[in-house]
């Protein structure tokens, strides 16, 4: 049979190599003793005693050097009297004999003496009953004694007296918890400097670097950060130092703003690009029609620089040039945000043989998070609910924009088969009229073309509320061409559990528009 911890003939713990005892010719007043007993008499509750069961464990005597320096010789006077005592603290067998320990051995009580007596004290009393009560001036004068002597308490037995402090019940902002707190600040490591503020707080923007706001457009644009106050230091920055920035800087700074399809408050925003265009075109032309990328997002296209990167000396220019087919692409994408949106322009085009698809494929974005994609799903409830032949699935339509599913609709709102009809509407859209509204269809034809837009949580700006800038350009120019869209927003894919409910789901989005089909197909 197993004998209780602290009984006589068990085996008591080694000394640890490395832990800190006092030092010679230290000892204690009498009153971390009178503590002891006013513990024993106090009025507190067997919860708040055994308590003292929560106290980190405490480090046995060593015989290394000390903090005052000497290190007591093997076999020293102090060595076995002191390791003795500890033995005896941990295998008294009650509160009494714990005391006599400590009161009839003064010179040889030394500082962790003590946080072994009061974890051994925890566990005598955690079970016993509650002890008779103790006068207040008791508590009153151990208090006094306590606040005089802790300035030569060390850290550890300032924590155990802490502790017991609130296990007796001393208010947290008595004079006893004050000096104890007062003496364990005092001992504790001098904090580290406080962490430089961040840059944006300390600084106005204009007194910041070129690298630094660039990094800050950077993170903004990567992570879908669509931060206001942060955007709108930047187009101070760009505004204040217009001057000293390249049109290689400016494309970096304003690549934020049209992805988080942000336009800034700051009114000397756009006049300020269209300067920098005007000075820089020529110089850099893959800057340029970066920085008219963004813009063009923002439905933001300054006519002056259109009418330059349009120009056949331009376009010229940069046919040998390695970025030449991105550079095609982009100027393709501009020349349908012309076609579409700005009715008014007159300057030069692109020229049709000049022209690429915009997105022959579905974007970088997309392939990447195709596994987190609702893609399949909505595939599979389609073909159920439609049958396979009744929708296509990641088709380009002119001028090079990707769609998710697409149907043909009749006037009469039946779905038809798609192998029976052309998918596309035509591009350049034929009834346009120079005077037209942008933002009115501009497409009669007897089939109708609705386009499922799967809006995932990506799409959107890390708020969850606001489309990306090229997903909402992309819905815009479909819109724009003729295609009803039909968004299916991820909150709402989400909360689908399992096909059937997504079938009746999109069974309801499609009833919606008024559109009817036969028995589901497969």
């Amino acid at each position: 049979m197993r004998r209780p911890r602290g009984e006589p003939g068990s085996r008591a713990p080694r000394p640890t190599e490395g832990a800190t005892c006092a030092g010679p010719g230290e000892s204690w007043s009498p009153s971390p003793n009178s503590m002891l007993r006013v513990l024993l008499s106090a009025q507190a509750s067997a919860a708040r005693l055994s308590g003292l069961l929560l106290l980190p464990p405490v480090q046995t005597c060593c015989l290394g050097p000390s903090k005052w320096g000497d290190r007591p010789s093997r076999g020293g006077p102090h060595t076995g009297p002191v390791q003795g005592l500890q033995r005896l603290l941990e295998q008294a067998r009650s509160p009494g004999e714990l005391l006599r320990w400590l009161g009839q051995n003064p010179t040889k009580v030394r500082t962790h003496h003590y946080p072994v007596a009061l974890r051994r004290l925890g566990q005598l009393l955690g079970s016993r009953p509650q002890p008779p009560p103790v006068e207040q001036a008791t508590l009153q004068d151990l208090s006094q004694l306590i606040i005089r002597n802790c300035p030569s308490f060390d850290i550890h037995t300032i924590h155990v007296c802490l502790h017991l402090a609130a296990l007796l019940g001393f208010p947290s902002d008595g004079p006893l918890v004050c000096a104890l707190e007062r003496e364990r600040r005092f001992r504790l490591p001098p904090k580290p400097p406080p962490p430089l503020q961040p840059v944006l707080r300390e600084a106005r923007p204009e007194e910041l670097t070129p690298h630094v706001m660039v990094l800050l457009a950077q993170h903004l644009a990567r992570h879908r950060l669509r931060e206001p106050q942060l955007l709108e230091a930047i187009a101070h920055f760009l505004v204040v130092q217009e001057a000293q920035l390249s049109s290689k800087v400016v494309q970096k700074l304003v690549l934020p703003f049209g992805r988080l399809n942000y336009l800034p408050l700051e009114q000397q925003f756009m006049p300020c690009l269209e300067r920098i265009l005007a000075r820089e075109a020529g110089v850099a032309p893959l800057a340029t029609v970066n920085i008219l990328m963004s813009l063009c997002q923002l439905r933001c296209l300054p006519f002056r620089a259109l009418h330059f990167v349009f120009s056949p000396g331009f376009i010229s220019h940069i046919s040998g040039t390695p970025h030449a087919l991105i550079v095609r692409r982009y100027l393709s994408l501009l020349d349908t945000a012309v076609e579409l949106e700005l009715p008014g322009y007159r300057g030069p085009r692109l020229p049709r043989r000049q022209q690429v698809p915009i997105f022959p494929q579905p974007l970088i974005t997309d392939r990447a998070r195709c596994k987190y994609s609702h893609k399949d799903i909505v595939a599979e409830g389609l073909r159920q609910l439609l049958g396979e032949e009744k929708y296509r699935q990641d088709l380009t339509v002119p001028p090079g924009y990707c769609t998710d599913f697409l149907l043909c609709v009749s006037s009469s709102g039946a779905v038809l088969p798609v192998r029976t009809q052309d998918p596309f509407l035509p591009y350049p859209p034929r009834s346009r009229s120079r005077g037209q509204a942008a933002s009115q269809p501009t497409t009669r034809d007897p089939a109708q073309r609705v386009v499922l837009m799967l809006r995932e949580r990506w799409h959107f700006c890390r708020d969850g509320r606001v489309l990306l800038g090229s997903r909402a350009l992309r819905e815009r120019h479909l819109g724009l061409m003729g295609y009803q869209l039909l968004p299916l927003p991820f909150e709402e894919l989400e909360s689908q559990r399992g096909l059937p409910q997504l079938k009746s789901y999109l069974r309801q989005k499609l009833q919606a528009l008024g559109l009817r089909w036969g028995p589901e197909g497969g």
